[in-house]
This record gives C-alpha cells, sequence and structure tokens, in this order.
C-alpha cells in the first residue's frame, strides 16, 4: 500500500526520480525500439508477399414464374433455415469435389506455389518416372495447399458467402477465387438437373401403372352400368329419374288446371245463383253461344231504348221488347250453366289423369329404389376410376415440365455470383505497418517496464516502514488527528499571511499602512438576499475577513429567505471544521466517499446540506467540491458555500472558476489593503463578482 499524507513528500520525490531515470535512458531505450524495428522491416522484406481476393455468392432460391411447373405456387426449402442452408452452402464450396475442378480447371498442379514442386530437370525427371501416381500426388497436393489459403466465411445476418483466397499472384488469387465461385454454381446447376432428370424417370414409371389401372377402373365403371341398367341420360342423371321428374312435372301442371277449372266453374254458379251478369267470365265470353245472345241482347235494348223515348212503359213494344231480352238473359244464363258443366267436366277428366300419373309415379319410385342401391357400388367404382385419372393426369403434367428442363437445361441453382474477384493493389500479408507497430510497442513498454522494476525493488527501508505505519494507523483510526501543517505544502493560501488572523499583532508592513487609502464600502445583506430570492444569483460563497465575523448568520439569512419564496437551497460547508459522523466534503476530497454519500436531507423542508465530514481537513487541490457544486446547482435553485476565515482557515481555492458571487463578511474595522488583497486574489481565482457585508458576532460568541 502507499503511504499516507506523511509520506506524500517521499512518494512525490520517488516519482520524480522515476520519471528522471526514464527520461535520462531515453536515447538508448529509442535507439533500441528503432533497431528492433529495422531488424523486423528487414526480416519481412523476405517473407513473400500474399494477395487476397474475394469474390460474393448469393444464396436464395430463383423461382421463376415462367420456369415454373403449373400449379407450382413457388419453391419450398423444407422447412430450413437461413442458417441451416447458408452453412450447407459454405460447407459445399469448400469440399473436396468443388476444389478439385478448380486446381483441374486452372492446372494449379502446375503452379509450384500450391505443389510445391518447380520447373528444375530433377522435378521433371521425377514426373516422368512416376506419370500416373505423380500427377495425383501433386493434385492432392495442390488441393490440399488450396484449401489452406482458401476462407469462406458467410456474412452477419445474411445469405451472402464471401469466398477469400490468398495467393502470390494477386491475378492468380482473383482468379482462383472466381473460379470457386463459378465451379459451385454449376455444380448446383447439375444437382438440380441431376434431380429434375430423377423425377422424371420416376414419373414415366408411374404414368405407365397409372394408364393401365385407369383403364381397368373405367371399364369396371360401364360394365357395372350395362349389367344394372344404370343408364345415364342428360345432365349426367339416369333415364329412371327423368321419368320421375316428368312425371312429377305432368302431375303438378294436371293439379293446376284441375284447381282451374274447378274455381271457374264454382264462379260462374256463384254469379249465376247471385243473379249478376255472368258476361265478365273469361269462359263464359269465349262461348260462341254467348257472344251471339250478347249481340242480340245489345241489339234489343237499343230498341228498347229507342221506343221507350217515344212511347209508354206499358205499351205492347215495349213490353214485347222486354220480353225478348228477359228470354235473351234466360238463355244466357243455360249457357252459363253448360260452360260451368263443361268446367267440371274438364277439372274430372284431371283428377283421373293425376291418378294414372300417381300410379305411374309410384312404379317408378320401386325402380329407383333398386337402381339407387346399385347406384352406390356404382358411385364408388366411379370415384376410384376419377382418382386415378386425376392422379395419370397430374403426373403427365409433371412429367412433361420436368422432361422440358431435362431437355433445355432449365433449372436454376439456388446460387448466383453477385460479385467477381479483382486483383488486390495491396498485399494482404505480411502487415508490415502493424507489425511494426507492435514490435516498437512492445520494445519500448519492455524496457520502461525494466527501468521501473529494477528502481522500484530497492525502495529505502525507511519509506517502506513510514509505509507500513501509515497503513496501521488508518486501519487502527480512519480518522486522523488534527494538526497543524504548513500553509505552503497542505494548502495552498487563499490569502496573504497579513489578512491571516485580525486578532494577531500587526506587522511593520500593516502598521505603515498608508492612512489615506479609502476604505472600502459596506453591501447591505438585503439586496444580496434580493437577487438571489429573484435569481440574479444562484451560487454564493461567503467568507470571514476575519474570525469576529460571522459568515454563519449570513448563510443563515440567505437559507431562510429563500426557503420563504419557495425556493429549494443546498448548503455547502467548506470552513466550518466541525467533525461528525457522517460522511462529508472531506471525505469527498480523500476519495472516501461518492457524491451521492455526502449529500443529506435536512429536517427542514426544502434544504439539503453537505456537511463538513469525519477528516480533520480538506484535501489540497482536490476538483471534486467544485465539481459538487455545479451538480448541486443543476439541481438546487440556490447553493450556498460557506469558505471559512481568510487565511490557514479558508477553502475558497478549491471553489475556483465557479460562476458565483462572493460575500465577504467583515466584523471588525476593515484594513483597506487586506480587503483590497483579498478581492485580488477571490478574482484570479474566478470570483469577480464580490461584496462586502458587515456581519459582526455577538459577545457570547467572541467570547
Amino acid at each position: 500500500m502507499a503511504a499516507e499524507t506523511g509520506n506524500a513528500d517521499q512518494l512525490q520525490f520517488d516519482l520524480r526520480a522515476l520519471t528522471g531515470e526514464i527520461w535520462r535512458r531515453k536515447w538508448r531505450i529509442l535507439l533500441v525500439t528503432i533497431l528492433l524495428c529495422a531488424a523486423t522491416y528487414a526480416v519481412l522484406l523476405f517473407v513473400p508477399k500474399e494477395y487476397e481476393s474475394s469474390a460474393a455468392l448469393l444464396v436464395e432460391p430463383r423461382d421463376n414464374i415462367f420456369l415454373r411447373a403449373a400449379g407450382d405456387t413457388g419453391s419450398s426449402t423444407g422447412g430450413a433455415t437461413d442458417d441451416v442452408i447458408v452453412a450447407s452452402q459454405v460447407e459445399l464450396i469448400q469440399s473436396a469435389d468443388t476444389l478439385l475442378r478448380v486446381v483441374r480447371d486452372l492446372n494449379l498442379d502446375e503452379i509450384e506455389e500450391f505443389s510445391g514442386v518447380s520447373n528444375s530437370p530433377i522435378d521433371q525427371l521425377i514426373r516422368l518416372i512416376r506419370p500416373g501416381g505423380g500427377e495425383r500426388d501433386l493434385e492432392q497436393i495442390a488441393l490440399a495447399r488450396l484449401q489452406q489459403k482458401l476462407t469462406v466465411i458467410r456474412q452477419r445476418d445474411s445469405r451472402l458467402v464471401s469466398i477469400l483466397v490468398r495467393s502470390r499472384d494477386r491475378v492468380l488469387a482473383a482468379d482462383i477465387a472466381n473460379a470457386i465461385a463459378n465451379a459451385h454454381v454449376s455444380r448446383r446447376a447439375e444437382l438440380s438437373v441431376d434431380d429434375t432428370e430423377e423425377a422424371s424417370t420416376w414419373l414415366a414409371n408411374e404414368i405407365a401403372k397409372l394408364r393401365t389401372a385407369v383403364s381397368q377402373a373405367e371399364a369396371e365403371v360401364a360394365q357395372y352400368r350395362v349389367d344394372n341398367d344404370l343408364f345415364v341420360g342428360p345432365n349426367n342423371t339416369t333415364l329412371v329419374d327423368q321419368q320421375m321428374a316428368d312425371l312429377s312435372s305432368q302431375i303438378t301442371a294436371a293439379q293446376e288446371r284441375r284447381s282451374t277449372a274447378s274455381s271457374r266453374a264454382g264462379l260462374i254458379r256463384s254469379l249465376l245463383n247471385g243473379g249478376q251478369p255472368i258476361d265478365g267470365v273469361s269462359d263464359v265470353r269465349e262461348s260462341v253461344v254467348i257472344q251471339s245472345l250478347s249481340a242480340d241482347k245489345a241489339t234489343l235494348q237499343g230498341e228498347l231504348a229507342q221506343l221507350s223515348a217515344t212511347l209508354l212503359d206499358n205499351h205492347p213494344n215495349i213490353q214485347a221488347v222486354r220480353a225478348q231480352i228477359a228470354e235473351v238473359d234466360n238463355q244466357i244464363a243455360i249457357e252459363g250453366r253448360r260452360v260451368a258443366s263443361a268446367l267440371e267436366a274438364e277439372a274430372e277428366i284431371e283428377s283421373s289423369l293425376i291418378q294414372s300419373l300417381n300410379d305411374e309415379l309410384t312404379r317408378l319410385k320401386l325402380t329407383a329404389g333398386n337402381a339407387s342401391a346399385a347406384s352406390v357400388e356404382l358411385q364408388e367404382l366411379e370415384r376410384e376410376a376419377k382418382a386415378q385419372r386425376d392422379l395419370l393426369e397430374n403426373y403427365l403434367a409433371r412429367f412433361r415440365d420436368a422432361a422440358s428442363r431435362t431437355d433445355s437445361n432449365a433449372a436454376l441453382p439456388d446460387v448466383r455470383v453477385i460479385t467477381f474477384a479483382v486483383p488486390a493493389l495491396q498485399p494482404a500479408s505480411p502487415k508490415t505497418t502493424l507489425i511494426l507497430a507492435a514490435v516498437g510497442f512492445f520494445a519500448l513498454t519492455l524496457q520502461v517496464g525494466l527501468i521501473l522494476f529494477r528502481e522500484l525493488s530497492f525502495v529505502p527501508a525507511t519509506v517502506r516502514a513510514q509505509d507500513d505505519f501509515g497503513e496501521e494507523r488508518q486501519v487502527a483510526s480512519p480518522v486522523a488527528p488534527p494538526r497543524q501543517l504548513p500553509v505552503e505544502e497542505d494548502r495552498a493560501p487563499v490569502m496573504p499571511a497579513a489578512a491571516m488572523n485580525d486578532a494577531a499583532p500587526r506587522t511593520e508592513e500593516a502598521q505603515s499602512e498608508p492612512e489615506d487609502m479609502d476604505a472600502p464600502d459596506f453591501t447591505n445583506i438585503g439586496a444580496v438576499i434580493h437577487d438571489v430570492v429573484n435569481g440574479r444569483t444562484q451560487v454564493v460563497a461567503v467568507l470571514s475577513l476575519d474570525h469576529a465575523a460571522d459568515h454563519a448568520g449570513i448563510a443563515e439569512q440567505l437559507i431562510i429567505s429563500s426557503l420563504d419564496q419557495g425556493l429549494s437551497v443546498a448548503l455547502v460547508d467548506a470552513g466550518s471544521g466541525s467533525i461528525s459522523n457522517q460522511l462529508g466534503l472531506t471525505d469527498l476530497t480523500a476519495n472516501l466517499a461518492e457524491f451521492g454519500d455526502v449529500v443529506q436531507t435536512s429536517d427542514i423542508e426544502g434544504l439539503t446540506e453537505v456537511c463538513w465530514g469525519t477528516l480533520p481537513r480538506l484535501a489540497p487541490n482536490s476538483d471534486r467540491p467544485a465539481t459538487l457544486v455545479e451538480a448541486l446547482a443543476d439541481i438546487y435553485e440556490v447553493v450556498i458555500v460557506i469558505a471559512g476565515t481568510v487565511g490557514a482557515g479558508s477553502n475558497l481555492k478549491l471553489f475556483a472558476d465557479l460562476d458565483a458571487r462572493l460575500v465577504i463578511a467583515a466584523g471588525e474595522k476593515v484594513r483597506p489593503a487586506v480587503y483590497a488583497n483579498v478581492v485580488e486574489h477571490a478574482a484570479e481565482w474566478g470570483f469577480s463578482d464580490s461584496c462586502l457585508v458587515e456581519a459582526r458576532l455577538d459577545a457570547s460568541h467572541v467570547a
């Protein structure tokens, strides 16, 4: 463990010494690094350069509506996922059958890079002695080396497959990549054609069997119809069914005619019995006799009207005409009864016809019942024949499609080349820049590490003892006792020594202060409160000019006024020095607590406090207090910081460069030189807006 505060000077000296030791040997470190990089570069010059080219394949079904079989709605992958399909394609590309085609097409067994055999006389003699075996051996060697130089990968979350090939010849690398891609596409096309051809052979055999089965089934249907008199008429219905349908229609028509005749006869008799004219009935009006009688009646009525105009009602001529009209009406009634009798006779005829038709229908029903029992077996035979016929027609259509594809090689493979490889411009290996950078980094790290290890291995015994003591003391008492530390080392002085303590005797420089210097003007605390509650000032830092100034009272007035206006307030204690059991600002600067641990909610509603903490002093030059105040300013509407008293008790510098207003509290008579010096230093730390407020302590507090 590193030494605590008591050993901080020693540790700083050690770090400076280590840095100096490294800097002293910088030229040696640089020289060794350069030599290692140069040696590495020289070795890389003799390493053969390899170029990498890549071709890309897209794996997807290549269905075409114009090449699809009749009734085929689309291709099917058999339920396999994309991962399985693409993985299968990758394995096929890397298979020996595919790569062997490339070896033979490009004669890779004759290239020294792949065969390992040069064109020297010795190698040529060996090939002449063993031509067959030598070729097979060279071919297998070329295949094995091609597999080593080949990389087939699937692009992430896609159906793209990249074929990467490395070779010393950049043109050859591109040619091999393209050859592998084309060989795989050709192989997949051949496999598709082979599948189609096998399907055509199988369909031809099945069609030959089905033709015999269909002929036999249809012959059985025809023979059964002949044996059971199940002849079929129009509309694919049996003769018995047609006859029954005709008889039913005739019976219905006869019943309609009988009902019509009976209704008309009844109407005529009801009109005659009621003494009403029957001329309006269509059957009566169509009778020739009725028509003649109606004409005579009309003539007589005309004569009666003419005679009535010149003669009296009792005149014999008028009475004679009336008698003739009555006779005509009587004849019309007789003729009407005759028409009604004729209609009734027609109804009886229709009834007889209906009876005979019903008898015939009953006979046909008995015949139809026997035919229905036989038609059940007939339908079974027909269904079997139809199923055989449909299957035969389906197989015939598939066979025609498969045969056409086989003859024209129309089957498309499920993979295509979408990117052809081109010769690479830069070598893929070795990576000279990357290797040199790695060697340089390794050389620098190793040399610096050796220096640090050697220097740290010889730590003086006094330092180790102080470290152990500091560690034991920290475990025994987490809170170190307060002690007076030099201002120059432990804490940067906020104010000059002349203004450190107003109660101390004045120095000669202070005593010789010019008497004519203007006294500083005091600002009313009400003006500061007005700016705070109106939002013009958000962060206020309160600093005591002397020990008689009540900076806590000023902070209390600001807090009360802000809370009365409904504002949220955060109070940061950076000057009281009151050690407590709660984590606070001192723990934050010592890295013993996080920001959220030191912010405590007060019992007063709307007030949040950050107390002094468990340590006696704040860590010097820590930027965490300023960061805490900036974070509180983003959350709360008013932030008040108590910065302590000018001199060794002030921590104003820890809040430098904050957008805050500095309120300087003065208790006794203010010396203009001291105040001017305080304002000057505060301005250097970013507190450009400052004011002097009179705030004396009570007598009880002073005592």
